[in-house]
């Protein structure tokens, strides 16, 4: 059963009365409702159309956030073959909010690392939502470490709200691991790639996503704080939060033209979750060629490049 967002009412009603027309000719078959079926799908398809020409940026969020949107472990099931989960950080526990380990891309040995935020009540809970606690970013870190000591290129996959604010993960050093993580993605000398693939929220992205190059999909966002928390803080009102998302400037096309990320990758009409094998071979199109980019440039090339990547943000003159 699909899941509509708010602003999608009216196509569910549409897509609704096709899908009843169809199930009452399927328990009578002499009913003929083809042709009116398929009239409702092609108002429904320009209404989808439509509703997805000029997204707001809160509409954006909401996309982002989908339920049904693909995650992490589904990019990695698609893209990646021979896909090996490396487990804890060597020191605390293991984190189920992030997922890494070995794997082949496009028949290429690199390690990849991700955000999980579950498919339903019981993963969402046991992935905690996406929000990695201090011991999801020290095996970040120990990934990228040995990802360093064999040449493997990294990929990150980015879909957080951002870091576990809970007592326990303060207790064991949050900032500390997550500082701890952005600094180590400046300091491998291979190449490293990142694709926002629905949110990147605040530091808990940033840990992932200090890369030589960064995509990010169509309607995925990327920011330093949710709509909602910006506006609890700004105007003491979380109802505020389509006019901190306007403010925030968190859309990949807002952030394309101020250099934070290099590539915006398309999304099926709809969005991801409408069709993920499109989705996925875009994804793969990207990643592909941001790897080609940087193939052939040595440690220290790599390392230059990504320090002058970030030196840069703020410079072009535009206003924020």
């Amino acid at each position: 059963m699909t899941h509509y967002l708010e602003f999608e009412k009216p196509l569910a009603e549409i897509e609704g009365k096709a899908e009843e027309l169809r199930a009452m000719a399927r328990q009578n078959e002499e009913m003929d409702v083809e042709d009116e079926a398929k009239a409702l799908d092609h108002k429904a398809q320009e209404l989808l159309s439509e509703l997805y020409k000029s997204l707001t940026p809160w509409r954006k969020c909401q996309v982002a956030r989908h339920p049904e949107r693909p995650h992490c472990k589904d990019y990695i099931a698609a893209l990646f073959t021979e896909f090996t989960p490396l487990a804890g950080d060597r020191n605390f526990a293991d984190d189920h909010a992030v997922v890494g380990g070995l794997a082949r891309f496009e028949d290429q040995p690199v390690v990849v690392i991700g955000h999980e935020k579950g498919h339903d009540t019981k993963s969402r809970i046991e992935r905690n939502f996406g929000m990695a606690r201090p011991e999801g970013y020290r095996k970040a870190i120990r990934l990228m470490e040995m990802a360093d000591k064999f040449g493997l290129p990294v990929i990150t996959l980015v879909d957080t709200p951002g870091a576990y604010p809970g007592k326990g993960a303060e207790e064991r050093g949050q900032s500390e691991a997550i500082a701890r993580s952005t600094e180590k993605c400046l300091q491998i000398g291979v190449p490293l790639v990142s694709v926002v693939i629905g949110e990147g929220g605040s530091g808990g992205a940033v840990a992932f996503a200090t890369a030589n190059r960064v995509a990010m999909l169509e309607h995925s966002v990327y920011s330093v704080i949710s709509p909602e928390g910006c506006a609890s803080i700004l105007w003491k009102d979380a109802e505020k939060m389509r006019e901190a998302a306007e403010a925030l400037r968190l859309t990949a096309q807002d952030l394309a033209k101020l250099g934070v990320n290099d590539r915006v990758i398309e999304e099926p009409l709809g969005g991801a979750h409408r069709n993920p094998d499109a989705t996925f071979e875009a994804v793969r199109k990207a990643i592909a060629a941001l790897l080609k980019d940087l193939s052939g440039k040595d440690a220290k090339a790599l390392l230059k490049d990504r320090r002058e990547r970030f030196l840069s943000l703020g410079s072009s003159g535009l206003a924020v």
